[in-house]
This record gives structure tokens, sequence and C-alpha cells, in this order.
């Protein structure tokens, strides 16, 4: 699904589901692999036997929803230049009745496929994380509460969602801080 670089980022969506980053990274590496080091258009992911993808690492239901957005690609009914002028809302009802696909990964197609400036992954864990690191809310935000802390970040949520999976993304842990001897500033000598 990767004769460009929107689709390549649909395969990853469904692919990550559910997986840690290594995982998921691991599960492409295997994929690329099948089809000779990139990743496959959507004919040629219709063309394989889905028992290779699942040899792959997909697992049974990834590989129904994978094969089932390759169909709508390559027959019409999902085409790339009409999702890209679609709202947000209507590009949510449209692809969410796509078994396998629900929030979390019209989200992230949104903000990697689509390259949209302002959406957040409420649901996202890591993200939930590196929000609990950077705001120190004391406990890990429900998915409202960081549409609440999103709200600020309008209409650059994309962006902000970006740093934030850079900065504290490393499952959850706190951004290194000096020792605290080495952010006092030191009075003259001795």
């Amino acid at each position: 699904m990767s004769d460009d670089p929107s689709r390549a980022a649909w395969l990853s969506q469904v692919t990550g589901q559910q997986l840690s980053v290594a995982a998921t990274r691991q599960t492409l590496a295997r994929i690329e692999a099948l089809f000779g080091g990139r990743l496959p258009t959507p004919a040629e992911l219709l063309a394989v036997a889905p028992g290779q993808l699942r040899q792959a690492g997909l697992s049974w239901r990834k590989i129904g929803t994978l094969r089932d957005l390759a169909e709508r690609m390559t027959d019409g009914r999902l085409n790339q230049e009409v999702l890209s002028t679609r709202p947000d809302d209507e590009l949510m009802a449209e692809l969410t009745v796509i078994p396998g696909i629900g929030p979390w990964t019209v989200q992230g197609a949104l903000l990697i496929a689509l390259q949209r400036e302002d959406v957040v992954l409420p649901g996202d864990l890591a993200l939930r994380k590196a929000i609990q690191a950077a705001y120190e809310p004391g406990h890990l935000p429900t998915q409202q509460e960081v549409l609440a802390i999103a709200e600020k970040w309008r209409p650059y949520r994309s962006l902000a969602t970006s740093y934030l999976f850079s900065a504290g993304g490393r499952a959850g842990s706190r951004p290194a801080r000096p020792p605290r001897r080495a952010r006092c500033r030191r009075r003259g000598p001795g």
C-alpha cells in the first residue's frame, strides 16, 4: 500500500493497532521483506496470499482490514485525492465503517497520511503518557482530559502531538532533568 507515502501510512496505522512501536517496526520490516524491501501497493497486497501476511506477523483481523482497505483503494471507493478534501468528521464516519478501523486508526491517518494540521489522538497510550510526563497531572490522563489539554493547542494540535511523541513518548518516562545541584548557580568560589 505504498505507491505513495500516504498509503504506506494507512498500512502502518493498521499494523500498529495495539502494538508497541518496536513490534510495529518489526512487523513492517517483515512485510517489506515479503515485497522486495518496500511496502506493497494496494494491488500487490491483494495479490499475495493472506497466509504470507500472517507469517509476516499480521493477525487475521488486520489482514482482513488491510485487504478491505486495499480493495477500496484499488476499486476507487477510497480515493486519496477525494479523502484529502473531506472534513475530519466525514472521514471518521466513512472510514470507521470498515471492520477493524476505529477512531485511533483514522486519527493517525489524518495526522500522517493526510497531513492535517489540527489532529490529536486522545486514545493513544504513548501520547497520554507523554502528556502525563509534560503536564504532571499526577495520573495517566483520560481521553477527555487529553482533549481538554489539547484545546489550547488549536489550530496546531498535530504539531503539538508530534512534539509530545518525540519528547516524551519513551514509554511515558519523564524527560531527563539535570540533578538539582547542576541547576543551581554557585555563588563565588568554594
